[in-house]
């Protein structure tokens, strides 16, 4: 692969069955396995396979990282706080999955960062991720209060694992309350794991932990032993969408409080 600026157009367009492969997550220096290529559904696909996601800054080229350790989320270890317990038992928030793919990942490309300038979510990102929405791999959890969406998060379904990418919150407990919604309905469906990729004080309130690489990669095999399809129908779960709770953050509704799924360092950090 070759260091153009973002997706490279000379890179051939990969279609959801074909497949790349992409060096051994162990040859990673800092967390990077490869750059270049481009964002086509089978280049996802593989990457997501092979326990890499993409990730980069304007002005570089798609990196492929594989952090370790791996920061995932156990279907034992969802963590609900009393004061979470509390927020879904006041019943403000409703939730919904896969209604909004779109606005959930542009609100998520809005948010600001700490430590960070602009966001990796860019046009590119956002095409590529609502391309595998379309397919069916991709997927979202969305909070509303009031008929308006509050908060939200996005990731990939492969086998018996979900890939969170990021989210998003207007208002305080938004994105947790879809994240956790999300989450159990994963982990009823039979997911086995949650990967959060790196980690972040908001994802270890609710039970995310570090796994070294060598372990994620044996779990992600056998996740996807059973195949590629996503194993649950969410227009389904519409119908019985959970409700939650929380309290208003700004006095002006509509001003974001970004909370990342995986607040990704600037990828100067993962390099000498």
């Amino acid at each position: 692969m070759t260091g153009h600026e973002g997706p490279d157009p000379r890179f051939p367009y990969l279609l959801e069955h074909d497949r790349f492969q992409f060096p051994d997550p162990e040859t990673a220096v800092q967390g990077i396995v490869a750059s270049g290529g481009n964002l086509s559904p089978g280049m996802l696909l593989s990457a997501y396979e092979q326990g890499l996601f993409p990730w980069y800054n304007p002005g570089e080229p798609v990196l492929w990282h594989s952090p370790d350790p791996r920061f995932v989320l156990f279907p034992q270890k969802l963590h609900i706080s009393s004061s979470m317990a509390k927020v879904f038992r006041r019943g403000i928030f409703e939730l919904r999955f896969d209604t909004a793919f779109s606005r959930v990942i542009e609100n998520c490309a809005a948010v600001h960062r700490p430590r960070q300038h602009g966001t990796w979510i860019n046009t590119d990102v956002i095409a590529a991720y609502t391309e595998l929405y379309q397919l069916g791999y991709a997927h979202c959890a969305e909070s509303y209060f009031e008929g308006e969406l509050a908060g939200g998060c996005y990731g990939i379904l492969l086998g018996q694992m979900f890939f969170g990418e990021s989210m998003f919150a207007r208002y305080s407990n938004a994105s947790k309350a879809a994240f956790i919604g999300l989450a159990e309905q994963l982990f009823d469906a039979g997911i086995t794991l949650i990967d959060c990729q790196v980690p972040t004080v908001h994802l270890a309130s609710l039970g995310a932990e570090e796994i070294p690489r060598r372990r994620f990669l044996k779990l992600l095999n056998k996740a996807l032993l059973n195949g590629l399809s996503p194993k649950i129908d969410f227009s389904k779960i519409n119908t019985n969408c959970v409700r939650a709770g929380g309290k208003k953050d700004n006095a002006e509704y509509g001003q974001e409080i970004g909370i990342p799924c995986n607040e990704k360092l600037p990828s100067a950090q993962y390099k000498k």
